[in-house]
C-alpha cells in the first residue's frame, strides 16, 4: 500500500509521524508532500521520503492520502482520509457546520477522535452519502501516552504551560502580557509559552521579551513534550487544551468562548483572578477531576497510544466494505480550480 502524507502546516508533522511509523512497521510505503508556502521543509527528517512536485505525486498514484487539514486536491489519486488537525472546541464565533463538522466534499473517509465527534460525522454521512466514518482516536495523541524524557528540572516547582489561539477575538495572549510578567516575577511557578504558528509576530515578540530563568518561549512543530512536562495549562479557546486534558491534568482558561458544557475547565474573566484559579486547579480537587474524566470518555477514550494502528485498520475495512459503494462527491469546481492554481497542476 502506498500512503501519501499530505501536509500544509508545520503542525502536520506531529500528526502524521505516528501514522508514518505504523505504515512503515506494516511494510508499506509512506511519502510526504509539503504543499504551499506555510510549511517548513527543514522540519522533515533526513530519512523521510518526500515528493518535490505535484506531478511526482500524481504519477506515483497513492492508494491512500492522509490529510490533517480541511482540504485536499481531488485530482490526487487514492482514498482521501481526513484525520483532523485538532479537536472540536465548539467556538462560539462559528457554528458546527462552519467549524469542526464542516463537510467540504474533499474526503472519502473521516477517522474520528471519540464519541462526541463520531456522532456528528455519522449524522452527516447519513445525510450526504459520499463519505464513511470510523472512530479510531487521533494519531497525534499516540506519543502523549509514551514516556518521553522531561526537560523540566525536578525541583518541586510546578510548571505552567501557556498556549493561545491566534484568532484575535479569542486569544488571551495579547491581554495577559503584564499579568504573566507579574506571575513570572513572583517565582512561584515555572512557565513555558507556546503559540499557534499563525500568532501575530508582535505578540510573539512581547512574550519572547519575557524570557528569563522562570519563563521559556518555545517554538516547535511538536507540542507533545511540552504537554507532558507541564502540570497545568493556561489557555483560551484553543483546541490544544483538549490534548492537555486527556492526561488528567487541569486547564485554567481566560475568557473561554466554547459553546456547550465547559465544566471540565476552570474559567476566569479577569486577569487578577488567575493566580487564585491556578492554585485551586493545581490542587486537583475531586469534583473537577471527575468532570475531566467524563470529558475524556466522550472526547478521546483511547489511552493506549495505538490510534495510528486503528486508523490504518479502519482504512482497510473501509476499502473492503464501503469504498466504491458511496455516492459521488460534489464537483466543487471553484475549490478544484483554486487547488490546481495553488499547486500549478493542470493535468488529468
Amino acid at each position: 500500500m502506498r500512503y501519501l502524507l499530505y501536509a500544509e502546516q508545520n503542525y502536520s508533522y506531529a500528526i502524521l509521524r505516528p501514522l508514518q511509523q505504523a505504515i512503515l512497521q506494516r511494510g508499506d510505503e509512506a511519502v510526504w508532500f509539503l504543499a504551499g508556502n506555510e510549511i517548513r521543509h527543514d522540519y522533515l527528517h533526513a530519512d523521510e521520503r518526500k515528493f518535490n512536485s505535484i506531478k511526482e505525486v500524481v504519477a506515483w498514484h497513492p492508494d491512500v492520502v492522509l490529510v490533517p487539514g480541511n482540504h485536499v486536491p481531488k485530482f490526487i489519486p487514492g482514498i482521501k482520509v481526513g484525520i483532523f488537525h485538532g479537536f472540536n472546541v465548539a467556538k462560539s464565533t462559528r457554528p458546527d457546520d462552519r467549524g469542526h463538522f464542516n463537510i467540504r466534499g474533499c474526503f472519502d473517509l473521516y477517522c474520528t477522535q471519540g464519541p462526541n465527534t463520531t456522532a456528528g460525522f455519522e449524522q452527516r454521512a447519513a445525510k450526504y452519502g459520499f463519505f464513511g466514518v470510523r472512530q479510531t482516536g487521533w494519531s497525534a495523541i499516540d506519543p502523549l501516552f509514551q514516556n518521553l524524557p522531561s526537560a523540566v528540572p525536578d525541583d518541586g516547582k510546578k510548571t505552567i504551560l501557556l498556549c493561545s489561539t491566534f484568532t484575535k477575538e479569542l486569544s488571551c495572549a495579547p491581554l495577559l502580557v503584564d499579568t504573566i510578567r507579574q506571575l513570572r516575577d513572583s517565582g512561584k511557578w515555572r512557565w513555558l509559552v507556546q503559540f499557534h504558528p499563525k500568532m501575530p509576530q508582535e505578540v510573539v515578540d512581547a512574550y519572547k521579551a519575557l524570557q528569563n530563568d522562570n519563563l521559556t518561549f518555545v517554538e516547535t512543530d511538536n507540542v507533545i513534550p511540552l504537554l507532558q512536562q507541564a502540570d497545568l495549562m493556561l489557555c483560551d479557546t484553543s483546541s490544544v487544551m483538549t490534548m492537555f486534558l486527556l492526561q488528567r491534568k487541569p486547564v485554567v482558561t481566560f475568557r473561554n468562548q466554547t459553546r456547550g458544557n465547559t465544566e471540565h475547565l476552570l474559567n476566569v474573566t479577569e486577569a487578577d483572578a488567575l493566580e487564585q484559579a491556578i492554585d485551586y486547579a493545581l490542587s486537583c480537587p475531586d469534583e473537577l477531576m471527575a468532570k475531566i474524566d467524563a470529558f475524556i470518555a466522550d472526547t478521546h477514550p483511547y489511552q493506549d497510544g495505538k490510534s495510528s494502528e486503528r486508523v490504518l485498520a479502519a482504512i482497510d475495512d473501509f476499502k473492503q466494505h464501503q469504498y466504491g459503494k458511496l455516492k459521488s462527491k460534489p464537483a466543487n469546481l471553484i475549490r478544484s480550480f483554486k487547488e490546481r492554481k495553488k499547486l500549478g497542476y493542470w493535468g488529468f
